[in-house]
């Protein structure tokens, strides 16, 4: 893990708060870390920090502006953002090509920038009469010896993209998250989140852009983008891992290391395929350094995945092998089988928060081993530029139902048969259902379905899309939780629904559609955790500020359409010069990770029963352990049961063993030596610390 980590004090001495009162006399600070500047508002850099990716520009002594993490502004525009931060335009902080936090100081004025997708979140908790800032919770949990917030985890578990249910909160108690599209500001300790991207109007809508001219934006964002990536430094790996019986040291460099230099993931789908080609296209050296790794001089190292358990991906494959045919690029195929599927490896690091990527990190890590230094990947490409079929409402509310008629008839081909004459009904009915339903009312209605245990949501993609045409949809792993633990969301729900907030000033797709983005960004935060390959960088360009920013400005009646995310890509490529493209390019892709999970549990199902014999998660009070036992074995057996609902339990019950069974801690010159969740888990106050003092866990659910 890589991260930044700072405070703001009442008072001009800040680097010293706990030593102070301390018998030792010992300076916290953290461990593995670089001083970026000091007193009286320290900010440090901890991990492995490559030296192109920490970079401070000065003004003057008290003016100052540090950017951590890839970042295509040259000195001179740091220090122009700087002088516009200083007289409050926050945004120019965030409008680089690249992903980066930018921290600003401006006399005791500290001000750091989120992103907008959530993949680079800044966190926050009161401490020694001021405040302590970072860009990982785990730290700040050590910092002040947090206790789990039980209540975070359920919300996580039975509405893990819904905002309301989460609102702020983390898995530790006391330490908080601003929202993407936020920054925050201390001043003295005082803290501040404004938001630094406009709201549109639920009253008027907003004049769309023309179509031709943001798919030409999102063109210019993307080649910005991967140019970022190709103009930074190439680096080298030159540590050696360390004696291995049987292995030299080049065989351990390849057995352990990337591959020097910049690579791609190359699916056969057209997110992957995109970021390659532009990549290899892009003037100037793309690939892998001279003389190492493959050979093949300025190259670009192309990675695909061949799940051997999967079926029906030989037009992919296909696609794949026609795309690495570009000279500049060379194509490394990774064979996967029995050893590679979810759940297959269930040891792994400690990540900074649960996420579903936790079950299949093993999988991810042994394609990101064969790639590069510096590897582009294509994850949130779909949720960046498809729509939610909850913006069929926004049509709606905007009147333009006419562009309503092609997704809807997409859908209803999906059916092939004759009840699909009924599916623009259908859709159309609950499109405008949602489009006359209030975001309170929204809200109350998802807090009461919680509360009364109705969960269960119709198969298929029309019966998945009439489930989304709604203001909040509860998770697919909310139907094992404890009645308690669901009573517990819905309350919190019910109190975002009287709290002013981002929901009533915006339509219900775009609404859902960011939340969707954030949770997926989140994911892809902790898979580059969980799958770490040393000395690798993992970049995704879909979630960078200036791409979102673009996509977002692509109308409505554009993604909505059948097609819409390969037709753009197909433009932007044309717009590169890239025209040759194979047969089928941009087809829909078959759910190989759907059917993989599916595959994985039933490999695995004795080790996760074994799992969930004894779980942490009963001892909080969120499920009962002989239920998701039952659904375990039902889901192997091969009944309808949502197989990313178990998923999401494992995930979050792996995460808590590793964290309880942790004895380090981020914080050195502390005489306890302070880490986060000392006690373990503790019962907490209300429905579900009751449940945990009593020892009663409510009716689970099968």
């Amino acid at each position: 893990m890589r991260w930044l980590v700072g405070w703001s004090s009442t008072t001009a001495r800040a680097s010293d708060p706990m030593g102070a009162g301390s018998e030792t006399g010992e300076t916290v600070h953290p461990v593995g870390s670089q001083l970026l500047w000091g007193d009286p508002d320290p900010l440090w850099a901890v991990g492995d920090w490559r030296p192109d990716e920490v970079r401070v520009v000065r003004a003057d002594d008290q003016t100052r502006i540090a950017v951590l993490g890839t970042c295509g502004a040259s000195d001179e525009q740091l220090r122009v953002g700087l002088f516009a931060a200083r007289g409050g335009a926050l945004r120019h902080l965030t409008n680089w090509p690249g992903s980066y936090t930018a921290v600003v100081q401006v006399g005791r004025r500290i001000t750091v920038a989120g992103d907008l997708a959530g993949a680079r979140p800044v966190f926050y908790t009161p401490w020694a009469s001021g405040t302590a800032y970072a860009t990982a919770a785990l730290p700040l949990a050590d910092l002040i010896e947090a206790h789990l917030d039980i209540g975070h985890l359920a919300a996580l578990l039975a509405c893990p993209d819904v905002p309301e249910a989460l609102q702020d909160s983390t898995p530790y108690q006391g330490v908080k998250r601003i929202p993407p599209g936020h920054a925050l500001i201390l001043r003295d300790g005082a803290r501040e989140i404004a938001g630094y991207e406009p709201v549109a109007s639920l009253a008027v809508a907003a004049p769309e852009l023309d179509a031709t001219r943001a798919v030409d934006g999102v063109r210019e964002a993307l080649v910005d983008a991967v140019r970022a990536r190709l103009s930074a430094p190439r680096h080298v790996p030159d540590i050696d891992p360390g004696p291995v019986p049987g292995m030299g040291p080049a065989e351990r460099r390849a057995a352990r290391m990337p591959v020097p230099g910049i690579g791609a993931d190359l699916s056969g789908g057209p997110a992957s395929g995109t970021l390659a080609l532009l990549a290899a296209g892009l003037p100037g050296m793309p690939g892998t350094v001279l003389g190492h790794g493959t050979g093949a001089g300025e190259r670009l190292l192309a990675v695909t995945f061949n799940d051997l358990t999967a079926g029906r991906q030989e037009a992919e494959l296909g696609r794949a092998g026609a795309l690495a045919g570009n000279p500049r690029l060379h194509h490394v195929v990774v064979p996967a089988g029995e050893e590679a599927l979810p759940y297959a490896d269930l040891e792994g690091p400690l990540t900074d928060e649960p996420g579903p990527s936790l079950v299949t990190a093993a999988r991810h890590r042994l394609r990101l081993a064969a790639g590069s230094a510096d590897h582009l990947s294509g994850y949130g490409a779909r949720q960046v530029l498809d729509a939610h079929p909850a913006r069929l409402a926004d049509l709606l509310m905007d009147r333009r139902r006419r562009h309503l008629v092609r997704p809807v008839a997409a859908l209803a081909r999906t059916e092939g048969s004759m009840s699909s004459v009924l599916v623009p009904a259908k859709v159309y009915g609950a499109a405008r259902r949602l489009a006359r339903t209030s975001y309170r009312s929204g809200i109350e209605e998802a807090a009461l379905r919680l509360r009364s245990g109705i969960l269960d949501e119709p198969a298929g993609p029309v019966g998945a899309s009439l489930a989304a045409l709604t203001w909040v949809r509860p998770g697919p792993a909310a139907r094992w939780l404890t009645g308690e633990a669901l009573a517990e969301v819905s309350v919190r729900l019910e109190q975002s629904a009287t709290r002013p907030g981002a929901g009533p000033g915006q339509h219900p797709g775009e609404l859902r559609a960011r939340a969707a983005l954030a949770r997926h960004a989140a994911d892809v935060r902790i898979l580059e955790q969980a799958a770490e390959v040393r000395f690798q960088r993992l970049h995704t360009p879909f979630l960078d500020n200036q791409v979102v920013r673009a996509c977002r400005a692509l109308p409505d009646s554009l993604r909505i359409q059948p097609g819409a995310r390969a037709a753009v890509l197909r433009t932007v490529l044309e717009g590169a010069g890239v025209t040759d493209l194979p047969v089928g390019w941009g087809a829909p892709s078959y759910a190989t990770s759907s059917a993989a999970l599916k595959l994985g549990l039933r490999v695995a199902v004795e080790e996760l029963v074994d799992l969930f014999a004894t779980p942490l998660l009963a001892q909080a009070g969120l499920v009962e352990g002989r239920v998701v036992q039952k659904a375990l074995r039902a889901a192997a057996a091969g009944e309808s049961v949502p197989a990313d609902g178990l998923a999401d339990l494992v995930a979050v019950e792996l995460w808590l063993r590793r964290l309880l069974s942790r004895r380090g801690t981020c914080w050195t010159g502390t005489p306890a030596r302070a880490r986060a969740v000392p006690a373990g888990i503790t019962p907490q106050r209300g429905a579900l610390g009751r449940a945990a003092a009593n020892g009663r866990l409510g009716a689970g659910r099968g």
